[in-house]
């Protein structure tokens, strides 16, 4: 389990040793709510991401003017993660099941997990 408060995501790495596939199955739960989103909070990272939405409703916010889709639960976004992007939960905590490439599973793991 990896926690990232300063981000609203706690994230849970379902498959094992992923190298010779080159992906991660993970699940994630995210905290921080839907709302404004500051430049800061518009990070990138080579890769793609892709994820379902298991409960509640996560807004995915898009590039530099900030255009957000939302994805409610049983509904699935794939993306590039070389566009600025976060994600926030609305209507509570949202929890999803993502597929994740080498990058993206760099990018979501604490450095000390």
């Amino acid at each position: 389990m990896c926690r990232q408060p300063h981000r609203g995501l706690t994230t849970w790495l379902l498959s094992g040793d992923s190298a010779s596939q080159g992906l991660t199955v993970a699940r994630m739960r995210i905290t921080d709510r839907a709302g404004s989103v500051e430049p800061d909070d518009l990070g990138v990272h080579p890769g793609r991401d892709w994820f379902t939405v298991l409960t509640s409703t996560v807004v995915l916010y898009f590039g530099s003017r900030v255009i957000h889709v939302e994805v409610e639960a049983g509904q699935a976004a794939s993306f590039s993660t070389m566009t600025p992007h976060p994600l926030r939960a609305d209507r509570g905590p949202a929890a999803i099941l993502c597929i994740l490439d080498h990058n993206g599973e760099r990018n979501h793991r604490h450095p000390d997990t």
